[in-house]
């Protein structure tokens, strides 16, 4: 069995694509894979996909004439199909002796969180047929890859794409990381649309590195009201820049903590940190989903 953890960005979101350094945490739940090979001269790959145990894509797959023979969801059996046929490309031990392939996957947490279903998947491919998960990636999905580097360190890392690839494990451990907490905007935010918006925007090098700077300082902060101020300054920070409204003033403008939107701007998960009666608010407020930074993150 392989297993790679899911991800969430803490700082950095949309300038990590640029260079900028960013701050990125692994989660308990991540993506389990089984495999078993059958010499059997057929050139098939019988994929399972299961949500949290539970049977979600079924797919028989000939890998060698590239075709989906039977599926229940056809638009996913596709996207399998084509990472399929660049694993087969780019690894020179798997999908190239006609024998067929029984594979299961397990996605740990539900679909909806963001937390890295396909770059969970892109690693342990990646790792199975012992190809460069960033090439995949990059191929058929694109991104800075900071999740993807997630998945193979299995740690708190900081990370940068340029101008080389920099990805350093760290030990992400505050003295006040009890206070922390993670909550579920009820969707998942397409990171399409907002990279789309990014991209539309022109960047300065001094953009990238005040982000780069604020990274330096997240890590650093020695006290939750230090670290609480510059969450505040990069929503800030960030929202000046895209032209949208942080996630506190849409949703938590009477919060009495911080409120910071983790990766894509609009859905999934954001950090906040403990008050008196959080979890009656945020529920009150239609966001009943909020876990504990020892329930979520590794």
């Amino acid at each position: 069995m392989i297993f790679s953890p899911g991800k969430l960005l803490l700082t950095s979101e949309y300038v990590v694509l640029d260079g900028a350094l960013a701050l990125a945490v692994p989660t308990k739940w991540g993506q389990e894979f089984f495999v078993d090979e059958t010499p059997d001269g057929k050139s098939l790959v019988n994929w399972t996909a299961l949500h949290q145990g539970k049977p979600w894509l079924n797919a028989s797959i000939d890998y060698k004439n590239g075709n989906v023979l039977t599926t229940n969801i056809p638009d996913s059996a596709e996207f399998i199909l084509k990472v399929l046929m660049k694993v087969k490309e780019l690894s020179s031990i798997r999908l190239k002796d006609d024998s067929s392939y029984s594979i299961i996957t397990n996605l740990q947490f539900p679909a909806n969180f963001g937390l890295g279903s396909s770059s969970t998947l892109m690693n342990n491919l990646a790792q199975w047929s012992q190809i460069d998960a960033f090439e995949l990636n990059e191929t058929c999905l694109g991104g800075s890859g900071y999740d993807v580097a997630v998945a193979q360190q299995k740690s708190a890392i900081l990370y940068a794409n340029r101008p080389e690839r920099l990805i350093q494990k760290i030990d992400f451990n505050p003295d006040f990381k009890k206070e922390f907490i993670f909550i579920h905007l009820n969707q998942k935010q397409n990171s399409r649309e907002g990279i789309s918006l990014y991209r539309s925007k022109e960047k300065s090098p001094e953009l990238i590195e005040e982000f780069s700077q604020l990274t330096q300082h997240v890590l650093e902060a020695g006290t939750l009201e230090e670290f609480s101020d510059l969450m505040i300054l990069h929503e800030k920070k960030l929202s000046c820049f895209l032209g949208i409204k942080p996630i506190k003033e849409k949703y938590f403008e009477n919060c009495p903590s911080f409120v910071k939107s983790l990766g894509a701007w609009g859905g999934d998960f954001v950090m906040s940190s403990r008050f008196y009666g959080f979890e009656d608010y945020f529920q009150g407020l239609g966001f009943p989903t909020v876990f504990s930074y020892e329930d979520l993150i590794c």
